[in-house]
Protein backbone atom coordinates (compact mmCIF):
# COMPACT_ATOMS: atom_id res chain seq x y z
CA UNK A 1 0.00 0.00 0.00
CA UNK A 2 0.89 3.37 -0.70
CA UNK A 3 2.32 5.72 2.25
CA UNK A 4 1.04 8.99 2.68
CA UNK A 5 1.71 12.18 4.81
CA UNK A 6 -0.90 14.57 5.75
CA UNK A 7 -0.19 17.91 7.62
CA UNK A 8 -2.97 19.84 9.72
CA UNK A 9 -3.01 23.37 9.27
CA UNK A 10 -3.61 25.57 12.23
CA UNK A 11 -4.45 22.62 15.20
CA UNK A 12 -3.99 22.43 18.59
CA UNK A 13 -2.56 26.57 18.28
CA UNK A 14 -4.26 28.27 21.55
CA UNK A 15 -7.36 27.64 22.89
CA UNK A 16 -8.48 26.65 19.64
CA UNK A 17 -9.41 23.80 17.23
CA UNK A 18 -8.24 21.41 20.28
CA UNK A 19 -6.74 17.92 18.83
CA UNK A 20 -5.55 14.58 20.70
CA UNK A 21 -3.10 12.97 18.72
CA UNK A 22 -5.11 9.62 19.92
CA UNK A 23 -8.14 10.61 18.66
CA UNK A 24 -6.72 11.59 15.33
CA UNK A 25 -4.72 8.31 14.76
CA UNK A 26 -8.36 6.76 15.85
CA UNK A 27 -10.47 9.03 13.28
CA UNK A 28 -7.58 7.59 10.25
CA UNK A 29 -8.29 3.99 11.19
CA UNK A 30 -12.20 4.66 10.90
CA UNK A 31 -11.54 5.59 7.41
CA UNK A 32 -9.17 2.44 6.93
CA UNK A 33 -6.15 3.78 6.79
CA UNK A 34 -3.40 1.63 8.26
CA UNK A 35 0.26 1.65 10.22
CA UNK A 36 -1.08 5.15 11.27
CA UNK A 37 1.51 7.13 13.52
CA UNK A 38 1.57 11.12 14.38
CA UNK A 39 4.55 12.95 15.20
CA UNK A 40 4.22 15.97 17.27
CA UNK A 41 0.71 17.97 18.47
CA UNK A 42 0.59 19.80 15.33
CA UNK A 43 -0.85 17.42 12.87
CA UNK A 44 1.35 15.21 11.17
CA UNK A 45 -0.02 11.78 10.37
CA UNK A 46 1.64 9.16 8.26
CA UNK A 47 -0.29 6.45 6.69
CA UNK A 48 -0.71 3.56 4.71
CA UNK A 49 -4.15 3.82 2.42
CA UNK A 50 -5.41 2.33 -0.82
CA UNK A 51 -3.83 3.73 -3.82
CA UNK A 52 -6.05 6.93 -4.39
CA UNK A 53 -5.21 10.64 -5.45
CA UNK A 54 -3.92 12.87 -2.81
CA UNK A 55 -7.05 15.42 -2.80
CA UNK A 56 -9.28 12.64 -2.05
CA UNK A 57 -7.84 11.33 0.49
CA UNK A 58 -7.47 15.13 1.79
CA UNK A 59 -11.02 15.76 1.49
CA UNK A 60 -11.83 12.57 3.25
CA UNK A 61 -10.12 13.62 6.38
CA UNK A 62 -10.81 16.73 6.60
CA UNK A 63 -14.67 15.39 6.35
CA UNK A 64 -13.57 13.17 9.03
CA UNK A 65 -12.29 15.73 11.07
CA UNK A 66 -15.46 17.84 10.84
CA UNK A 67 -17.57 14.67 12.30
CA UNK A 68 -14.86 13.65 14.95
CA UNK A 69 -13.70 16.79 16.17
CA UNK A 70 -16.12 19.39 15.40
CA UNK A 71 -14.59 22.16 13.25
CA UNK A 72 -12.41 22.15 10.02
CA UNK A 73 -8.63 22.03 9.55
CA UNK A 74 -6.89 22.03 6.23
CA UNK A 75 -4.78 18.85 5.11
CA UNK A 76 -2.05 19.14 3.03
CA UNK A 77 -1.12 15.69 1.73
CA UNK A 78 2.26 14.43 -0.23
CA UNK A 79 3.19 10.75 -0.94
CA UNK A 80 6.22 9.28 0.78
CA UNK A 81 7.71 9.89 -2.84
CA UNK A 82 7.05 13.41 -2.84
CA UNK A 83 8.29 14.27 0.74
CA UNK A 84 11.33 12.11 -0.51
CA UNK A 85 11.63 15.16 -3.20
CA UNK A 86 11.04 17.64 -0.96
CA UNK A 87 14.01 16.48 1.14
CA UNK A 88 16.48 15.70 -1.21
CA UNK A 89 15.59 18.46 -3.47
CA UNK A 90 16.10 21.88 -1.02
CA UNK A 91 18.20 23.93 -2.76
CA UNK A 92 18.85 25.86 -0.02
CA UNK A 93 20.71 22.95 1.10
CA UNK A 94 23.35 23.63 -1.40
CA UNK A 95 24.23 27.12 -0.22
CA UNK A 96 26.79 28.14 2.15
CA UNK A 97 26.73 28.53 5.59
CA UNK A 98 22.88 27.10 6.13
CA UNK A 99 22.27 26.06 9.59
CA UNK A 100 19.94 23.42 9.04
CA UNK A 101 18.04 24.39 12.27
CA UNK A 102 16.68 27.41 10.68
CA UNK A 103 14.97 25.76 8.00
CA UNK A 104 11.73 25.47 7.02
CA UNK A 105 9.27 24.22 4.15
CA UNK A 106 5.53 25.86 3.69
CA UNK A 107 3.72 22.89 2.03
CA UNK A 108 0.85 24.37 -0.06
CA UNK A 109 -2.38 22.70 -1.39
CA UNK A 110 -1.12 23.69 -4.98
CA UNK A 111 1.49 25.45 -6.75
CA UNK A 112 1.31 29.66 -6.12
CA UNK A 113 1.42 31.68 -9.21
CA UNK A 114 4.35 33.22 -10.35
CA UNK A 115 3.07 36.52 -9.55
CA UNK A 116 2.41 35.37 -6.14
CA UNK A 117 5.72 33.75 -5.90
CA UNK A 118 7.56 36.86 -6.70
CA UNK A 119 5.72 39.31 -4.26
CA UNK A 120 6.66 36.60 -1.76
CA UNK A 121 10.53 36.85 -3.05
CA UNK A 122 10.19 40.90 -3.08
CA UNK A 123 9.29 40.54 0.97
CA UNK A 124 12.24 38.95 2.24
CA UNK A 125 14.82 40.85 3.38
CA UNK A 126 18.23 39.18 4.30
CA UNK A 127 19.49 37.71 5.85
CA UNK A 128 16.33 35.58 5.48
CA UNK A 129 16.43 33.75 2.13
CA UNK A 130 13.22 32.19 0.08
CA UNK A 131 13.18 29.40 -2.72
CA UNK A 132 10.85 27.49 -4.68
CA UNK A 133 10.02 24.26 -6.06
CA UNK A 134 6.83 22.45 -7.19
CA UNK A 135 4.22 22.77 -4.07
CA UNK A 136 7.04 23.88 -1.54
CA UNK A 137 8.55 26.63 -0.49
CA UNK A 138 11.79 26.43 1.06
CA UNK A 139 12.78 29.47 4.26
CA UNK A 140 16.07 30.07 5.91
CA UNK A 141 15.33 32.17 8.81
CA UNK A 142 18.91 32.40 10.40
CA UNK A 143 17.31 34.47 13.46
CA UNK A 144 14.04 32.22 13.87
CA UNK A 145 10.35 32.36 12.39
CA UNK A 146 9.81 35.06 14.66
CA UNK A 147 12.46 37.11 13.64
CA UNK A 148 12.24 37.09 9.76
CA UNK A 149 10.80 39.52 7.73
CA UNK A 150 8.28 37.92 6.75
CA UNK A 151 6.69 37.29 10.68
CA UNK A 152 3.80 40.20 9.94
CA UNK A 153 2.63 38.63 6.47
CA UNK A 154 0.62 36.38 6.51
CA UNK A 155 1.62 33.46 3.75
CA UNK A 156 -1.99 32.40 2.71
CA UNK A 157 -2.74 36.09 1.77
CA UNK A 158 0.95 36.73 -0.03
CA UNK A 159 0.88 32.83 -1.98
CA UNK A 160 -3.02 32.93 -2.51
CA UNK A 161 -3.21 29.07 -1.68
CA UNK A 162 -3.56 26.98 1.35
CA UNK A 163 -0.36 26.02 2.94
CA UNK A 164 1.13 24.64 6.44
CA UNK A 165 4.97 25.49 7.72
CA UNK A 166 7.10 22.81 9.00
CA UNK A 167 10.71 23.15 10.41
CA UNK A 168 13.32 20.43 8.65
CA UNK A 169 13.74 18.70 11.46
CA UNK A 170 9.66 17.82 11.57
CA UNK A 171 10.21 17.47 7.45
CA UNK A 172 13.19 14.79 8.30
CA UNK A 173 11.38 12.83 11.03
CA UNK A 174 8.37 12.81 8.97
CA UNK A 175 10.31 11.30 6.03
CA UNK A 176 12.10 8.91 8.10
CA UNK A 177 8.64 7.61 9.70
CA UNK A 178 7.45 7.59 6.18
CA UNK A 179 10.38 4.87 5.22
CA UNK A 180 9.99 3.12 7.85
CA UNK A 181 6.06 2.14 6.77
CA UNK A 182 5.60 -1.56 4.74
Amino acid sequence: MPVYIAMLRGINIGPHKRMKMEKLRSSCAALGFAEVKTYIQSGNIVFCAKKAGPEALAKKLEQQIVRDFGFSADVILRTKEELEQVVSGNPLLREPAIDETKLHVVFARQSPSPESLAKLESLVQSPDRVRHARKEIYFYFPNGVSGSSLWKHPLDRILQVPGTMRNWKTVITLCEMAAECR
